[in-house]
């Protein structure tokens, strides 16, 4: 049976900060309210021993220095804007560029940099927590007040993040969240032996400042092909030009989704020495496959652990990047009256 619970862990800015921890044995996973973060995320193994998932931080105060975006949900606009800048109606907007020349993840202080206000869900779906976020008008340099909302929920070992968003103006909205997976354990090493499946027969490729270019390339033939499962590490180092653009996987992959289906199987992520297994499955158009190609050892985690490049390998569901920039990319722009929604679920097994 799901439980829930919540606890007071410090403040952020003088607001108060939980954590919120949804338990549905064997499975528990602690979320923050300071940028709707996945804190931990413990799952068993083919023997039934319990492991904690996903990198992060033993303190509050961690997440609150400079990080790489451990478990955060991302918004306004997840992933990269090239120039920090986009045209929508007629008015050119200028966003902070923070990631060389683009706009990253929501600018200097987006989703992530935020205390969010949590409410506890009940029913069917199982324990579960809503936060919800008001961005103001000219948040970040981003038009329109927009509100939002994460609503995730744990039932038969399956976690449930459920986006909403609407505006008072135009707008664009691409949400996710960033965590880092090692079904190893967080901190175990390297996630190069994972072996990972894509629903996806084309990626996108980017350019030096790890920008699409706006074609959508077949994976055939390419260190790309995860269309049959594949570990992480067997072309990571090849010297493909899109691997050293990215100094590793950083791409998008167009997911082959069924029209037919509200939500469809996007990876499969597969430790072979703990036999966990990790299906995500989504309803967005596409999935950001990350090696953790910034983790330079400089980032002490959980456990006093070190993290290094490949230590992890983040999923990260959502619209495409700069598609606000890119007119053929499926539409990020939300308009009043208009509801943006989109499910992500995150299911474990073992093999």
């Amino acid at each position: 049976m799901a439980h829930i619970s919540s606890a007071d862990v410090g403040s952020v800015d003088g607001q108060p900060v939980q954590r919120w921890t949804l338990s549905d044995d064997p499975i528990e996973v602690s979320v923050l309210t300071y940028g709707a973060l996945i804190e931990s995320l413990t799952v068993p193994d083919r023997h039934g021993d319990l492991a904690d998932v996903v990198l992060g931080f033993d303190d509050l105060e961690d997440y609150v220095g400079e990080h790489p975006y451990f478990g955060a949900t991302i918004g306004r606009y997840a992933n990269r804007i090239d120039r920090g800048r986009f045209l929508l109606d007629g008015v050119e907007y200028q966003l902070p560029v923070n990631d060389g020349p683009s706009c990253l993840h929501g600018g200097t202080s987006g989703f992530d940099r935020r205390v969010w206000q949590a409410t506890e869900v009940t029913g069917a779906g199982g324990a579960g927590v809503r936060l919800e976020l008001v961005s103001p008008d000219g948040d970040n340099g981003f038009p329109g007040t927009v509100s939002t909302s994460v609503t995730m929920t744990l039932q038969d070992a399956t976690l449930r993040l459920a986006y909403q968003a609407t505006t008072d103006a135009p707008t664009v909205v691409n949400l996710t969240n960033h965590s880092y997976f090692n079904l190893a354990g967080a901190g175990s090493g390297t996630v190069e032996d994972h072996e990972l499946e894509l629903a996806a027969s084309r990626y996108l490729p980017v350019t030096s400042d790890v920008v699409p270019t706006g074609e959508l390339a077949e994976v055939t033939g390419t260190p790309f092909d995860f269309t049959s499962p594949q570990p992480l590490g067997r072309r990571l180092r090849v010297g493909h030009e899109q691997l050293v653009r990215g100094q590793g996987y950083d791409h998008c992959f167009v997911l082959d989704r069924p029209a037919d289906q509200a939500i469809s199987g996007a990876a499969s992520l597969h430790d072979p020495s703990t036999g966990r297994v990790l299906e995500v499955w989504t309803d967005e158009p596409g999935v950001q496959l990350y090696t953790g190609n910034q983790l330079a050892a400089t980032v002490v985690g959980k456990q006093n652990r070190v993290y290094r490049q490949a230590d992890a390998v983040c999923l990260e569901t959502q619209h495409f990047p700069d598609s606000v920039n890119q007119p053929s990319f499926p539409t990020t722009v939300l308009r009043p009256g208009e509801r943006f929604t989109s499910t992500t679920e995150l299911r474990f097994a073992t093999a």
